[in-house]
């Protein structure tokens, strides 16, 4: 079966988790080159024990490599403001290639595979949103296609030891992206997004909880539809569940919420829970966080990849 070459920029927690991935279970994807700018850095060493040519000189040393000529996709697993100037340079000298954007830089559109993936598989440029908007726009969107939604509300807990450097440098990003992508993607009127790192020993496993209000709605197909999107997001993260079954509340006229930023609402309250335990291709099973991100950009890449080879593109 032919494959599509990948390079990685970041050799940090993600961008290693993704190589081990890609590795492990790419259909049409193969891993050519890991990038870096620290010398020392696990990640580097961990590809190159692996026979995975390396550079810890950025995009530049990349596009320096023989292996570039070959490269159809480029995960980036940097930062936000790192992606912009990478996509820029690489794009000046290949025009054609495929940045898979891990960091909330959102250059490209959203893209979260089970809800609008198939709108964006001939884009140069996809942004993986974020890791709480990963594992909960699904979500969002489950009620979305049952009812409108006035406000969608998500908090996402992360261990505090997944989050590394690039993590804790984006997390004006994180909230500003999530929620926007809540909106656009989720399909809610008005969006926000909290995020937690919770620093308990031993670590935690990731916890999202997601509230939805919507409009009066039969609460059967609420629910059908978001177990409906349990089981898609499961196909490709496998630790990616309910945690408890999902409740509603029927918010009437005469006692209305306030909401700040909406007003008085009356209708329907979904509250879903959720969890998401790594695969611990690299990281403990407890860093869901990441595990869904490289999941996602994987499956995003792969259905790509696809389409490309099939002669479609």
């Amino acid at each position: 079966m032919k494959k599509l070459k990948v390079a990685i920029i970041g050799s940090g927690n993600i961008g290693t988790d993704l190589m081990i991935k890609i590795m492990r279970h790419g259909k049409r994807l193969e891993m050519a080159v890991m990038v870096g700018i620290d010398p020392n850095s696990d990640g580097l060493a961990r590809a190159a024990r692996l026979g995975i040519a390396t550079t810890h000189q950025g995009v530049v040393g990349l596009t320096q490599m023989d292996e570039f000529k070959d490269i159809d996709f480029v995960f980036d697993a940097t930062s936000a403001s790192a992606h912009v100037k990478n996509d820029a340079f690489l794009r000046s000298i290949k025009p054609g290639i495929r940045l898979i954007d891990l960091t909330p830089a959102a250059i490209g559109p959203y893209c979260v595979p089970v809800v609008n993936g198939a709108e964006h598989v001939d884009k140069l440029n996809v942004n993986m949103v974020t890791c709480g908007g990963q594992a909960t726009i699904p979500m969002v969107a489950a009620v979305s296609r049952v009812a409108k939604v006035h406000y969608a509300e998500i908090i996402a807990s992360i261990a505090s030891k997944s989050a590394g450097p690039g993590t804790r440098a984006n997390i004006d990003e994180f909230t500003e992206t999530t929620s926007k992508a809540i909106e656009v993607i989720g399909g809610a009127a008005k969006g926000k997004a909290i995020i937690i790192m919770n620093p308990a020993e031993p670590p935690l496993i990731m916890r999202d909880t997601v509230f939805v209000l919507s409009e009066a709605a039969d609460q059967a197909a609420v629910q059908a539809s978001i177990l409906a999107m349990e089981q898609a997001v499961n196909a490709y993260v496998p630790g990616y569940r309910l945690k408890q079954q999902v409740q509603f509340d029927v918010i009437p006229e005469d006692a209305p919420l306030n909401i700040p930023g909406l007003g008085r609402f009356s209708g329907l309250k979904t509250s879903i829970f959720l969890e998401v335990e790594g695969a611990a291709h690299y990281l403990p099973a407890y860093a869901g966080n990441l595990d869904i991100m490289t999941s996602a950009g994987m499956a995003t890449a792969e259905r790509m990849a696809e389409r490309m080879l099939s002669g479609e593109a």
